[in-house]
């Protein structure tokens, strides 16, 4: 049964096909956020079998974050020229090739260009502009529930894989965690090719909660990377965006480039094997699945920015609470539900503050932008936290520094102006005209 088949005999029972473009997403996203988890449950078995120093890992994994981010507003121009499946086709195959290639590796520069370079590339290509181009082109209604679900990937990514990735490295070595990282990468290929359409005219349908289909939308030949800057060079001169980028990064130095990165290292040196500490990252996952389809559902109806405000708030809170847990048991588990509600529920609205300020047709490039400070921050936070440990021989500076950054973001938000939260689309400057 080809997709326009399935759509159709889908619509006979009033199921939109949007929802199974959204589940092919959230799949890719999920297996996607295993190989980006990985490095740090496989951070003690690298260390313990070269030699490595926290640091130097560490820089590996600040170039990944980097490369992950600024990708992104490149990643959407791509998706815009060459549509969704082709795009994340040849992401999946270049993070399959670097974590085929890592398994022969010995020397740091290996790591930094395999898990830094190539797969900070490749996982790049498949980051949340992916999540928000389906939100928009699909749907015409609950892009803001949309957003969280694909947003909660990540999280339902280290729910199922940090868990058993620590159990097999333990058991089997490192290697066979990677293996089977690349198996799952493998799962989602199939279902990309089978089941993903670049846009509801693909299947003749109107994008869900949208009575008329639109005309297909050719991609235009003149379309190219350089349709990124102009998109970077018309929201820099306004001050939401940099409210939203600022934010952003801070939001990336308090959860991709600390959390995942170093937390398992940090309950090693606090006595909790690594094989309980991703066991609290699943509790956080789960926690944040919860989290952020919330955080979509409440996105749509109330001001984004005191939602923001919030999330930040309570986040900076927890990460301030974390050194005073005594990494037992119930100190732990109730840092997992209260940094796990808000994990990644900045996403939603954020994004719903991006497409009410900068319009429908540019928000995932102008969202890449934003993403891409996001993974600034992470890579900061991922590789001064190596360094705090190796200087310092502490992780709980760099945690007390992120903690007190996610009150200053709490504050910052607010200064985005009433006005703003769903105002005028920002116009486009014209690209200059071709020789």
């Amino acid at each position: 049964m080809n997709s326009s088949s399935l759509a159709a005999w889908l619509a006979r029972r009033n199921v939109h096909y949007g929802w199974v473009v959204v589940g092919t997403t959230f799949l890719t996203m999920l297996v996607t956020a295993g190989a980006v988890g990985a490095p740090g449950v496989l951070m003690l078995p690298l260390q313990k079998e070269f030699g490595w120093q926290t640091a130097e890992i560490s820089s590996a994994l600040g170039v990944r974050f980097m490369l992950f981010g600024l990708m992104a507003p490149f990643a959407a121009v791509l998706i815009n020229r060459y549509g969704m499946r082709r795009v994340v086709l040849s992401a999946l195959a270049l993070i399959v090739s670097g974590l085929l290639l890592s398994l022969a590796m010995t020397q740091v520069w290996q790591l930094v260009l395999l898990w830094g370079v190539v797969i900070g590339l490749g996982t790049g290509m498949t980051a949340l502009v992916l999540g928000v181009t389906v939100a928009t082109r699909w749907f015409a209604t609950r892009r803001g529930l949309v957003t969280g679900l694909l947003t909660a990937s990540s999280a339902t990514g280290q729910l199922v894989f940090l868990p058993l990735l620590a159990h097999v490295s333990e058991q089997f070595g490192w290697r066979s965690a990677i293996v089977m990282v690349c198996s799952a990468l493998g799962v989602a290929t199939v279902a990309m090719l089978a089941l993903m359409r670049d846009r509801p005219s693909d299947v003749g349908l109107a994008p869900f909660g949208q009575e008329e289909a639109p005309a297909p939308a050719a991609p235009s030949p003149g379309i190219g990377l350089i349709t990124a800057w102009y998109a970077l060079r018309d929201a820099s001169r306004t001050g939401v965006f940099w409210v939203l980028f600022a934010t952003f990064f801070i939001c990336g130095a308090s959860t991709n480039g600390l959390i995942q990165t170093h937390f398992v290292p940090l309950c090693a040196d606090f006595g909790l094997p690594a094989v309980g500490a991703a066991g609290v990252l699943a509790a956080m996952g789960m926690f944040d699945i919860a989290g952020t389809i919330a955080s979509g559902w409440l996105s749509d109806r109330y001001d984004n920015r005191w939602l923001l405000f919030w999330y930040y708030g309570l986040r900076g809170l927890s990460l301030l609470y974390l050194p005073f847990t005594g990494f037992t048991f119930y100190g732990l588990s109730l840092f997992a539900m209260f940094y796990g509600l808000d994990w990644i529920a900045t996403v939603p609205p954020t994004v719903k503050l991006t497409v009410a300020r900068f319009g429908r047709e540019r928000a995932n490039l102008v969202f890449g932008w934003i993403f891409a400070g996001h993974q600034m921050g992470a890579a900061f936070a991922a590789f001064g936290a190596g360094l705090s440990r190796t200087v310092l021989s502490s992780y709980l500076p760099a945690f007390f520094i992120s903690g007190a950054l996610c009150l200053v973001a709490a504050a910052l938000i607010i200064t985005i102006g009433q006005r703003d939260r769903g105002g005028e689309a920002v116009r486009p400057t014209p690209a200059p005209a071709r020789a």
